[in-house]
């Protein structure tokens, strides 16, 4: 298939009145959709056999002349007829054009009513992305709202979160700046100050703007206008001495030193900005270094270029060769001068961003008319594999296609979304300006919406330059960051970047700085000192390898072997006096349970397991009880013996041992059944408690708190009821006086589990179980220290006490041996019945009766011997 496609591009250049409007960069544009052209005619891969054309019209920065330009585009003749088509050329498949927006906007208008596609290479006004308006416009520059989430993301990434922004007082500058403050504030930064410079600026107006950046705190201020608007205000800032500023632009603001004076553009030091993404042209320098009026014949702005550029004047056919036309002293052109001999910067060579974008336009018209000619169906067209001769070229056709475009320039992938917006990537300039004015505007890093979220901003921070107050990059926030373990807390009345760090709460972490909330830890962990990280809770349960659980553990045994040593005493010496007057039979159980006292508090000791959180205050208590029981029993013997004395007591019944066989079964019995129903209903359990902070503590619940306390209340009634009876009792005479060692003892074991209280209250975790377990064994060891350490001293070192003289003493045996032989009253169980026969006999005994008689009495009925053998 061979043909010709003709392109048309609107360009702004030259006016007919001559070279005053001449503008270089805008012909630099025109050379680089030449170039295109002329790369893709020689690319046998592009459009083969197909040579792609171009028609240039100039609006001159008219709209009027723009939109009269594009009617007589449409029509096919010069002087336009709208709505008709009358040249027997096909109507031009696109345009190429224009660069500015506000002389796009009717132009695309115009050409979206007649499905034309158009690519501009500089118009970013937003609205041009409403398809509803313009459906066939595309562009190969981000629209300005790309800018507004591009800075937002910059900011972020050097950490400046308080920012100050200087807009101009136009659409670009409203518009955007309203953009920009929220996509700031949406990405978590705040904005001190928005100020917006006036189109006509006034002396008070820049003062103003001024005495807001001396007083903001904000060390970074986003200027979002173009360049010409700001210069007063910079100007100023230099005045005044005014440093610790970055500045940060937009697309639209490049700065030279020709703008300022030289003060001013030397605080301009270290100034970032995004600009427009370029890439190196391959041959592009060559191809501009080679064109000449000679050789280019087909270029009309040829001649009015190298006028302009070599300050000379073409011969016209009616001018004398010796002559200046009009008296000027140009000099005339010769056509041997040298393109790449003039001035690197008129070219500006190094500064291809929008010639750049021109470039891509024409190459993604030429890779959309490619698919079309060749047969080539994409995803999402309609239009599938549908071929059509050069001849029978749409634009409709061709704006299919266009939608779909997918190219590759270089290391570039182009293709154009569905608001007909290509990629949006930014390069970060940084500009670096030495003392003696001279500068170097460095490309630093880049922005690509296209990459990872999170990865859109790259920066070199090694080559950035920053003015001379900073040697590193600066911080611009209005609270300092909340290191990990910190959170924030916002201030009242303030913006969100204005706050207070304060760590986190118990059991909560943060390892990122500037969180709002902190996160819990699992509950088998906790946090480590810095509250960044969690760490492994520590177990805890009162065990037999640490030292707290050994040193108990060795005195319950202890205190085991030296009860059951005890009775093994009291056993050997049990025909003893002293044995038998303290109801050996009693002593022997109340020395077996504080055996088993003893042990029960091994129970609280080691890992706890169900059985032993089931066992462990069952049997304490049940133990206690049976304690407790014995010194109970054996206190009311004595009280019931010793009121048993009176010839007219009803307690008489009640001497022997009759009494504890019937009252020690009976106590111990009910807190059995307390502790059954406990078991039955509601059993301790093995739990696992993780409030307390860096442990987890392997415990026992209780099951039923309320049996576990009338267990309890049970076991203190008991105590109690024993002390008070035998306090009652401590009067009994001193040859006879276990009572008070009994009193003694309840006093001990009533205060031990008095402070018991409030200390295992005040306690968790394994130190309760110790408080536990020392309540156990001083009580316990109260008793036994108490009741039985006095009878083992006489027993063991004062044998020529233990003898019925001693204990009776001898006043006492006379006493009993005068009332036998009187026969007046004998104490014994049986004849005691017949007593009240003679009452003035017994009043008439008793009266000589002293407390010795009642205890020789006493220690009768204890060892169950006959009064007479006495």
């Amino acid at each position: 298939m061979t043909g010709q496609i003709q392109l048309q591009q609107l360009e702004n250049n030259a006016v007919p009145d001559g070279l005053l409007w001449f503008q270089v960069r805008s012909y630099r544009e025109v050379l680089a959709v030449a170039f295109a052209v002329h790369e893709i005619n020689e690319n046998p891969g592009i459009l083969p056999n197909i040579t792609l054309g171009f028609k240039i019209l100039d609006s001159c920065l008219s709209t009027r002349l723009a939109m009269a330009n594009t009617l007589s585009l449409l029509s096919g003749i010069e002087d336009p007829v709208p709505s008709y088509h009358c040249s027997s050329e096909p109507i031009v498949p696109g345009v190429v054009g224009e660069s500015f927006s506000d002389i796009t906007i009717p132009i695309a208008w115009l050409l979206g009513v007649y499905k034309i596609p158009q690519i501009s290479y500089g118009s970013s006004n937003v609205i041009l992305s409403n398809k509803y308006l313009f459906p066939s416009f595309f562009r190969t520059v981000p629209p300005d709202s790309a800018e507004a989430g591009a800075i937002p993301r910059l900011l972020k990434h050097f950490g400046w979160t308080w920012v100050g922004i200087i807009a101009s007082d136009n659409d670009y500058g409203v518009q955007g700046s309203q953009r920009l403050q929220t996509e700031i504030e949406r990405s978590g930064g705040c904005v001190e100050f928005l100020e917006r410079v006036p189109i006509y600026q006034t002396k008070e107006r820049v003062t103003q703007i001024v005495e807001m950046i001396k007083r903001s705190t904000a060390h970074i201020i986003v200027i979002y206008c173009h360049v010409g608007f700001i210069v007063p205000v910079f100007e100023e800032v230099a005045k005044r001495n005014i440093h610790g500023k970055v500045w940060l632009g937009t697309t639209s603001f490049i700065i030279t030193p020709d703008l300022f004076t030289k003060d001013t553009w030397l605080s301009l030091n270290g100034t970032l900005a995004l600009a427009l993404h370029v890439v190196e042209i391959p041959g592009f320098k060559e191809f501009v270094h080679s064109i000449h009026p000679l050789t280019s014949t087909d270029d009309i702005f040829i001649k009015s270029f190298w006028e302009k550029a070599f300050e000379c004047k073409w011969i016209e056919n009616n001018t004398n060769q010796n002559n200046t036309e009009g008296g000027s002293d140009k000099l005339f052109c010769t056509g041997q001068e040298k393109v790449d001999q003039l001035d690197f910067a008129l070219f500006e060579l190094d500064n291809l961003r929008y010639t750049y974008n021109a470039y891509q336009a024409v190459y993604a018209f030429a890779y959309a008319l490619h698919n079309l000619v060749s047969c080539r169906g994409d995803a999402g067209l309609s239009s599938i594999r549908t071929c059509v001769s050069t001849n029978e070229i749409q634009p409709q056709q061709v704006l299919e296609h266009v939608r779909n475009v997918h190219f590759l320039t270089g290391s570039d992938e182009y293709f154009f979304d569905e608001n007909g917006d290509p990629p949006a990537i930014y390069d970060i300039l940084n500009w670096q300006i030495f003392p003696n004015g001279s500068y170097t505007c460095t490309t630093v890093g880049k922005f690509d919406y296209t990459a990872p979220q999170g990865q859109e901003v790259t920066v070199n921070r090694s080559i950035i330059v920053w003015n001379s107050i900073y040697s590193t990059v600066p911080e611009s926030a209005c609270s300092t960051s909340c290191t990990p373990g910190f959170r924030r807390t916002f201030k009242e009345g303030q913006p969100i970047c204005c706050f207070d760090c304060i760590p986190c709460p118990d059991g909560e972490i943060t390892n990122q700085t500037d969180t709002i909330c902190c996160q819990k830890c699992p509950d088998d962990q906790w946090p480590n000192e810095k509250r960044d990280t969690c760490i492994p809770r520590t177990i805890e349960f009162l065990s037999y390898e640490e030292p707290l659980g050994f040193v108990l553990s060795a005195i319950s045994a202890f205190c085991s072997l030296v009860t059951v040593s005890i009775l093994g005493i009291f056993l050997k010496y049990k025909d003893t006096p002293i044995v038998k007057a303290n109801n050996r039979e009693l002593s022997y159980l109340l020395l077996l349970s504080l055996v088993l006292c003893f042990l029960c508090s091994l129970l609280f000791i080691g890992y706890p397991m169900k059985v032993k959180c089931m066992l462990r205050q069952t049997a304490f208590g049940v133990i206690f009880s049976l304690c407790v029981s014995c010194i109970l029993a054996k206190t009311i013997t004595v009280v019931v013996a010793f009121h048993a004395t009176k010839p007219s007591s009803k307690l008489k019944k009640w001497v022997g041992t009759k009494t504890s066989y019937y009252l020690v079964p009976l106590c111990s019995v009910i807190q059995l059944i307390i502790c059954l129903v406990w078991l039955c209903t509601a059993p301790p359990f093995s739990s696992i408690n993780t409030e307390s902070a860096k442990t987890i503590i392997i415990q026992c619940s209780e099951g039923s708190v309320k049996l576990f306390y009338g267990m309890m209340g049970y076991l203190g009634f008991l105590a109690c009821v024993s002390f008070i009876v035998a306090f009652l009792a401590r009067n009994l005479p001193d040859s006879f006086n276990e009572t008070k060692y009994i009193t003694f003892s309840l006093l001990v074991f009533v205060s031990v589990w008095i402070s018991f209280i409030p200390a295992y209250l005040s306690t968790q975790g394994k130190y309760m179980l110790a408080v536990e377990v020392f309540a156990i064994l001083a009580s316990s060891t109260g008793l036994l220290s108490c009741i039985f350490f006095p009878k083992v001293y006489i027993i063991l070192l004062k044998p020529e006490r233990n003898t019925k003289d001693v204990l009776l003493g001898k006043r006492g045996i006379k006493q009993t041996k005068m009332i036998m032989e009187e026969k007046t009253f004998l104490l014994t169980p049986e004849i005691s019945r017949n007593s009240h026969q003679n009452k003035s006999c017994q009043c008439y005994v008793l009266r000589y009766v002293d407390q010795n008689v009642i205890s020789s009495y006493l220690l009768y009925l204890t060892t169950k011997s006959t009064f007479r053998e006495k």
